[in-house]
């Protein structure tokens, strides 16, 4: 019999202990009953806080309601740190659905608007938000790259100023920040280089635990970089939805008559897992639950 052990939490806790300790917290896309399986079943075996990110196409695709429920059973299961939080989220009537569902960990994007209105946006959520005790994560800067619905073109993309980053911080009350230093949504056609010096100016000048999205097909030595220059969150998603339906599309290649999803779901399953203790480990959170 499974016993309430835990809650889902916010991300205020685990992301401080982070910028204390210094690694991060893997945040990782899911979608759908499989995909939060595999990434809290190989947190709670490396002992990892983790955070499950699910962006607005996957509410609309799998409904808010669902994966609340489905993320509260993992949290009840495991006796880790687990946050539900919205990715990119654009729509304050979105975020006040989920955040009256019990949603403790919020993106709000208003990266594409002019400065002045992204920090109206984003302290009117911090402000909804915290009342339900709900931590906010804000965006300066634009990464380029596909999310979803979410499209950037390489020309409309640039890099956080960090001096923007310190009024913005300081007028919206946010808990985290996510920052452009060169990273992209989706894969790389390219070797992306990193804006180090930035990032290095940008922890010097905030206290706020730091955010890295775009981290699928960055080295390791990179995101661990990025680790040690103040980003406490790294986001995941690409590198985890390869392997799942490449090994899917494989196995009913060669099972053309298999018609269980207990048993083509599996093998899929397992792949997309060895990716998430992989990346665990890239941010060094494994045993820092």
């Amino acid at each position: 019999m499974i016993t309430q052990k835990s809650q889902l939490v916010n991300t205020k806790a685990m992301l401080i202990d982070a910028q204390k300790f210094g690694y991060a917290v893997p945040a990782f896309n899911i979608h759908n009953l499989e995909t939060i399986q595999v990434v809290t079943e190989a947190a709670a075996e490396l002992e990892s806080p983790v955070i499950l990110a699910a962006t607005p196409g996957t509410f609309s695709y799998a409904g808010r309601d669902y994966i609340q429920a489905i993320a509260e059973a993992a949290a009840a299961r495991y006796s880790i740190p687990i946050a539900l939080h919205l990715d990119h989220h654009e729509k304050k009537s979105e975020i006040e659905v989920s955040l009256n569902l019990g949603v403790k960990s919020v993106m709000i994007d208003g990266s594409h608007h002019p400065f002045e209105e992204n920090i109206n946006i984003t302290k009117d959520i911090v402000e909804l938000s915290h009342l339900f005790g709900a931590t906010v994560e804000g965006e300066l800067g634009r990464l380029g790259g596909q999310e979803d619905d979410l499209v950037v073109n390489k020309e409309d993309s640039f890099y956080t100023d960090p001096d923007a980053a310190v009024i913005f911080a300081k007028e919206t009350g946010i808990d985290s920040l996510a920052v452009a230093i060169g990273t992209a949504h989706g894969l790389y056609s390219s070797t992306p280089k990193l804006d180090f010096e930035r990032l290095a100016i940008i922890q010097m000048k905030l206290d706020i635990p730091l955010v890295l999205h775009g981290a699928s097909g960055i080295s390791i030595n990179d995101v661990r970089k990025c680790i040690h220059l103040g980003c406490t969150k790294v986001n995941i998603a690409t590198e985890l939805k390869i392997p799942f339906s490449g090994t899917l599309r494989d196995y009913l290649v060669n099972h053309k008559d298999e018609s269980d999803p207990r048993k083509y779901m599996s093998p899929a399953k397992n792949a997309m897992k060895q990716i998430v203790i992989e990346k665990i480990k890239m941010c060094m959170s494994d045993g820092k639950a």
